[in-house]
């Protein structure tokens, strides 16, 4: 990817003090669920960055607090915190970019589909309140399941009278992360340096890593490859086992959501050819909603880059993954239009 969190130089830079800013650097960004195992970190690193100038925090729970530690971060964004239902359209006033970890996690035996019921009526409920008071922000949905949790939120805009495809997003980077670094342990290679896209959606065999599009090119035997691609189909899954009923995977998604969100951010102040795969309203494939690489640009997606070419067995996954993909999306529409 053209645009990176952790490029070594730039996650050093990123840190350090007396940062240079511009009249650019100035997002509004809101986290939803600030408070949580992803929010907490999410909200860490996005406050260490130049380009946030102020961080609107918001849960149902322990905001000050979270709020009033991060405030002390030499950084010159400026934190606050938001409380309870009352307090979001406040939270959400005059945000660029909203980016929502809220929800429960997995715990071990979990799909990610067992966390519809809870988590699609925080997502509807939280998404309704950026269509009233937000309209126009970028929206950045991180609470699984991903597959069903976006089309809600673009069936929550559409009911308000503000949908625009172009500005919701489906956080699906920490797949790539994920294949970035799997490839980069079985080849000895900077994990930084290498860029694997991975398309379709963002739970089990709807993953699908392109490993014939990765840069650096790499080679595997076919059974080398499946076991890689189950890897990392089954990474969160690996993070859920070893937490053993502690939580999910919070401080990788979190870095992953960052990175994405800088990307959104660099690419709205103008920085050209920024690329990142996202989960979005689709015409690419016969599923409504597919992840694929997106040129980003100042008003969202300025043009989505499609598969491109590919593998027999990418292809085979594709085909595979399309009646799951299929059946998710409905799930989450008709949710949306069920609910008041």
């Amino acid at each position: 990817m053209l645009s990176r969190l952790a490029r070594p130089a730039a996650a050093a830079a990123a840190l350090r003090r007396g940062l240079a800013t511009t009249a650019q650097n100035n997002a509004k960004v809101a986290v939803l669920g600030a408070s949580g195992g992803i929010g907490q970190p999410l909200s860490l690193l996005l406050k260490n960055s130049p380009l946030v100038s102020r961080l609107s925090l918001y849960d149902i729970a322990h905001t000050p607090g979270v709020a009033a530690d991060l405030s002390h971060i030499e950084t010159r964004g400026n934190v606050k915190g938001f409380l309870g239902p009352e307090q979001l359209p406040e939270c959400l006033k005059g945000c660029n970019v909203v980016v929502i970890p809220a929800g429960v996690p997995r715990k071990p035996g979990m799909t990610r589909d067992d966390l519809f019921n809870t988590n699609a009526s925080i997502v509807a409920t939280l998404t309704s309140a950026c269509a009233k008071h937000c309209p126009e922000a970028m929206i950045c949905v991180i609470s699984n399941p991903v597959n069903s949790t976006i089309p809600i939120t673009s069936e929550v805009f559409k009911k308000h009278g503000v949908y625009n495809p172009n500005r919701i997003f489906g956080v699906t980077t920490l797949d790539i992360v994920r294949a970035n670094t799997f490839v980069a342990e079985l080849k000895g290679l900077d994990p930084a340096r290498v860029s694997v896209p991975v398309i379709g959606g963002h739970a089990g065999k709807t993953i699908i890593p392109l490993i014939s599009q990765c840069t650096p090119k790499v080679d595997f035997p076919q059974d080398q490859l499946e076991k890689l691609t189950g890897r990392i189909q089954e990474a969160g899954t690996e993070v859920v086992k070893a937490k053993a009923g502690a939580g999910s995977a919070t401080l990788s998604m979190a870095y992953a959501g960052a990175r994405f969100v800088f990307s959104l951010v660099d690419a709205m102040n103008g920085k050209e050819g920024v690329i990142e795969c996202a989960f979005v309203r689709s015409e690419e494939t016969e599923s409504p909603y597919f992840s694929t690489p997106l040129l980003l640009g100042k008003n969202g997606i300025e043009k989505n880059l499609g598969i491109g070419k590919i593998s027999p067995f990418e292809e085979k996954m594709i085909a595979e993954a399309m009646s799951e993909l299929k059946a998710s999306i409905k799930k989450g529409e008709e949710f949306a239009k069920n609910f008041k």
